[in-house]
């Protein structure tokens, strides 16, 4: 019995598999973003869209850890692609608060696995955060995307009433995604004994 709650390598397989898909939407949706009034909409659109493969990962997931692992991944994508350490920090505060959210439904609840998407998502937030911060430093290293790109993104991201609605798209848009993954993926629910 203790064994069974062990991560195995076909556990470390999925979190690898299904971050690597939810990279690929956020990269995708992402190219948006060079159009500076799109960027604020990434709160909306990744959560939506990456709630299909979180929510077909959760038909996966028996084992506490399998989801900060999947959230750090995630989040040291986002690092590693240029947006800094928050979303890194994001990822592992929103995997283990997640990990616990599935758990407390004995990774068996659709309710909480819902739930637990709206919180996941809030990774994305994390990409915002040295904006809020500092975004003359943010853009210092970022020339190359052009003056005029800078002073419009400078003057999206000046109004700090901005931080509460993007990170409220973050959850809600979130719960949508997950919402919207269970019924597409009513099968593998069933399936995996999921109600």
């Amino acid at each position: 019995m203790k064994n069974k709650k062990k991560l195995k390598g076909k556990d470390l397989i999925n979190i690898g598999i299904y971050a690597a898909i939810y990279c690929v939407i956020m990269t995708a949706v992402a190219m948006l973003g060079f159009i500076p009034i799109m960027m604020p909409l990434l709160c909306v659109i990744v959560p939506i869209f990456g709630g299909i493969p979180y929510m077909l990962f959760l038909t996966k997931v028996d084992k506490f850890g399998m989801i900060t692992i999947y959230a750090m991944i995630v989040g040291l994508f986002l690092w590693i692609t240029g947006m800094g350490y928050w979303p890194f920090i994001f990822g592992i505060i929103c995997g283990v608060i997640t990990d616990l959210i599935v758990k407390s439904g004995n990774y068996k609840s659709s309710k909480k696995n819902i739930l637990s998407c709206g919180v996941f998502n809030l990774i994305i937030f994390g990409n915002f955060v040295p904006m809020f911060m500092n975004i003359e430093a943010y853009f210092s290293t970022r020339q190359s995307f052009g003056q005029e790109y800078i002073t419009k993104m400078t003057d999206i991201f000046a109004n700090s009433w901005l931080i509460p609605l993007l990170i409220a798209a973050c959850v809600v848009c979130g719960w949508l995604g997950g919402v919207f993954g269970k019924s597409l993926l009513k099968k593998h629910f069933e399936k995996a004994g999921i109600a």
